[in-house]
């Protein structure tokens, strides 16, 4: 996968993966996450997503990521909030009040860029990937965070032969492969198999299932 395709789908609108409100699941398990008040939450591939706003509302500051200019300047503009821009290394950073959104390539981030973090809410960043990009995804995340984030991580499971991602299906055998060897997984939810929404449907999906897993690092000094 390219950039130029989601760059494609933010130039032309083709927003289908974008939700138009919080994710019910976001607010379900954030208590698991145990975070203190003033603990840095990373979203990967953030867009413009709304889930943010409601992150930032919780107290926390947020680190995003994402390959677009449109998406970080319309979820700026939708909040109403005002933002610098600056350089930085391989990416672009604009700022604003609690917020540090980074415009790039998720592989260009450096450790030190996620030193505040304690967790990632990962709801659209692992299953946009295909499945060669979710290994280095993997990889890049469990070298670049702290010691001490979780992961609160959702995904989708789908019979793939009805529909070619993005979102791709990413079972709970495949998270176990990625991030089984450094974090402890738990399941949360797996949601009875149900109809997608419209869009999907009229590309040949006709049922799909959600995974919801918290991943903590695993303790290498026992």
């Amino acid at each position: 996968m390219k950039a130029s395709f989601w760059h494609e789908r933010w130039e032309s609108g083709q927003l289908g993966f974008h939700q138009e409100k919080v994710n019910s699941l976001l607010a379900k398990y954030w208590p698991r996450l145990e975070l203190a008040s003033d603990d840095g939450v990373f979203v990967p591939l953030c867009g413009k997503s709304l889930d943010m706003a409601w992150i930032r509302d919780q107290g926390h500051p947020v680190i995003g990521i994402e390959l677009s200019p449109i998406a970080i300047k319309d979820f700026f503009e939708a909040e109403s909030l005002a933002y610098t821009e600056e350089e930085h290394g391989a990416l672009h950073r604009f700022s604003s009040s609690g917020y540090e959104l980074y415009r790039g390539d998720f592989f260009d981030l450096e450790a030190s860029d996620l030193d505040s973090v304690r967790a990632v809410y990962d709801r659209a960043s692992l299953i946009a990937l295909p499945p060669d990009m979710r290994a280095r995804y993997a990889k890049k995340l469990i070298s670049a965070l702290p010691a001490e984030a979780k992961i609160l991580l959702v995904t989708i499971e789908y019979d793939q032969s009805k529909m070619s991602g993005p979102p791709h299906s990413v079972p709970p055998a495949e998270v176990d492969d990625l991030f089984g060897d450094a974090f402890e997984i738990e399941d949360l939810e797996t949601s009875p198999p149900s109809e997608p929404g419209p869009r999907f449907k009229e590309r040949g999906l006709d049922v799909w299932q959600e995974h919801v897993k918290l991943l903590k690092r695993r303790d290498r000094s026992v």
